[in-house]
């Protein structure tokens, strides 16, 4: 297979949340930093213009374990295929333990980059191949990534540049457990330390805010402990230059007894060129699930729907949460 990567870091009080759970958004911003190195490095290994990578799409990722404070991880990437213009990373986190020694698989993660040339922002320059431990392994890679690419368009016309405004709440109207009680929202200006050397911002940048944003509406609904459970495919549609003022909004879609579904919104301004306006950079969804003081999981507490949208919004979260449910199903029988 292709050239690995490995990051190690202990985590931090400002990694986690108030009962020590590390946030999600901090696994996501490392896993796609060790991500962006890796296919950075390979996209370099030719003559030609030096380039970096930039992340155009993260798959759906389950956070098998939470990580606490003090514990050490270990994420470990590889490259698993290359296309003409593209780079899977597949990417494993591992939390240790460093006061008894144990460990665990936290996250599995699939991330697609494109290397964008330094000299020409708009160039996107070839990727230089990989070996393959098998013919079967790079036909495996092809399948992946003509699946990928398909879901790319697909979610780029649904998503498009349709602007949705997630309004501010106004709490003391809103009804305790409805979308607009815990509808939330973050403003960030893009600075220098979110960029890439091309001047944009890190997909794993953007990720954190996203997390941040669900973990509040998660909250609010709960109010209880709450920590990311998955992530469903992430596409990144347009890139965010430094300077934006990005708005990162959340609202709640579906809620099971045992997990919340929170979509998730990233609208970008450009200040310098504000002629350019307004556009929606991301969307995704997030699922977290609620923890008593002991860790063990709580009831989410019903959504009260107001209208046919959020009803619709609710029932194609229930279709999302299925077809996942099916999915983990057929995967752990097929394990065993």
């Amino acid at each position: 297979m292709g050239p690995k990567q490995q990051l190690s870091r202990i985590m931090r009080p400002d990694d986690a949340n108030i009962v020590g759970n590390v946030h999600g958004g901090t696994i996501l911003k490392m896993i796609e930093e060790a991500g962006c190195i890796i296919g950075t490095r390979h996209c370099n290994t030719q003559p030609g213009d030096r380039c970096a990578a930039q992340l155009a799409r993260v798959e759906r990722t389950d956070f098998l374990y939470p990580m606490f404070i003090g514990e050490v991880a270990h994420v470990s990437a590889e490259i698993t295929y290359a296309s003409k213009h593209s780079v899977e990373v597949q990417v494993h986190v591992m939390s240790e333990n460093i006061l008894t020694g144990a460990t665990k698989m936290t996250n599995r993660a699939a991330l697609w980059y494109v290397p964008f040339s330094l000299e020409d922002v708009d160039n996107v320059t070839e990727v230089p191949p990989i070996k393959y431990a098998s013919p079967g392994q790079e036909e495996e890679g092809k399948k992946r990534y003509e699946a990928q690419k398909m879901e790319r368009l697909e979610t780029k016309e649904r998503n498009g540049e349709l602007l949705i405004p997630v309004s501010a709440p106004d709490r003391t109207t809103k009804e305790p457990y409805t979308v607009g009680f815990s509808q939330s929202s973050l403003i960030h200006l893009v600075g220098p330390s979110d960029c890439t050397l091309h001047g944009f911002v890190h997909g794993g940048v953007t990720m954190k805010l996203m997390d941040e944003v669900a973990g509040i509406v998660a909250a609010r609904h709960c109010k209880t402990n709450i920590v990311t459970a998955s992530v469903d495919a992430i596409n990144f549609h347009r890139k965010i230059m430094k300077g934006c003022v990005v708005t990162v909004s959340g609202r709640a879609t579906f809620a099971s007894n045992k997990s919340m579904e929170i979509e998730v919104f990233v609208d970008a301004d450009p200040l310098i060129e504000a002629e350019k306006g307004k556009y929606r950079a991301v969307t995704a969804f997030f699922t977290y699930i609620s923890l008593d003081k002991q860790g063990k999981p709580l009831s989410i507490p019903p959504m009260k729907l107001e209208g046919d949208e959020e009803q619709r919004r609710f029932e194609d979260g229930k279709m999302r949460y299925l077809q996942n449910k099916a999915k983990r199903l057929a995967d752990k029988e097929r394990q065993q």
